[in-house]
């Protein structure tokens, strides 16, 4: 059974930074692309950033230069550094991971930027 776990979210103060990963601790399968999304209150969830297991990297507009996303094959981890936060940053913030088949989603974890 794949289990995406998410962990390094927290409180964090305007300008500050986080790092967040996740890992499928079973590694019975192998992603092809995974990544970050995250849904503020009342809001759709949308996508932050993502990784192809060959390295290739896409970010939304809005975190370009201030997030970046690396990623572990060989152990199915994916890390998410988020530099500069904003209020508007403040998050659930979920892994992905994607196979030829399915797609499989971590439980979450908050992100909250107090100003």
């Amino acid at each position: 059974q794949v289990q995406l776990v998410e962990s390094g979210g927290g409180l964090v103060q305007a300008g500050g930074s986080l790092r967040l990963s996740c890992a499928d601790s079973v590694r019975f399968v192998s992603f092809k692309n995974m990544g970050w999304y995250r849904q503020a209150p009342g809001k759709q969830r949308e996508l932050v950033a993502s990784i192809t297991s060959g390295g290739s990297a896409n970010y939304a507009d809005s975190v370009k230069g201030r997030y970046t996303i690396s990623g572990d094959n060989a152990k199915n981890t994916v890390y998410l550094q988020m530099n500069s936060l904003k209020p508007e940053d403040t998050a659930v913030y979920y892994c992905k991971g994607s196979t030829m088949y399915r797609d499989y989603w971590g439980q979450g974890t908050q992100v909250t930027e107090s100003s």
